[in-house]
């Protein structure tokens, strides 16, 4: 089952800047193996289930190791045998408008 997943992590008990907690998470998701994209208010993971609930996982036992309070939000697309789908679905709407995106 393929699953397009977006989530934010975020410590509540950090104070204002929370980019150290942030950044653990994406070494995390780097060395996952997992396709990712990085944006300004979450990352967008892509991959079978398995795989991407065990990087949520791992990013909130991290996070959790040293952080009383988490705030989580995700989001899924799930589409049998759908891939590439981190840049498909931009190149799709991309195709539509005649030009690119602001990326």
């Amino acid at each position: 089952m393929s699953v397009l997943l977006e989530f934010s992590m975020t410590p509540l008990d950090k104070g204002e800047s929370v980019s150290p907690y942030v950044s653990r998470s994406l070494d995390i998701i780097d060395k996952s193996g997992v396709s990712y994209r990085l944006g300004p208010m979450g990352t967008c993971l892509e991959g079978e289930w398995d795989e991407v609930m065990g990087v949520v996982k791992s990013c909130l036992d991290t996070m959790r190791s040293d952080c009383n309070r988490v705030s989580v939000t995700i989001k899924m697309d799930i589409r049998q045998g759908a891939t590439e789908r981190l840049t498909g679905k931009i190149e799709s709407v991309e195709k539509k408008l005649g030009r690119p995106v602001n990326k």
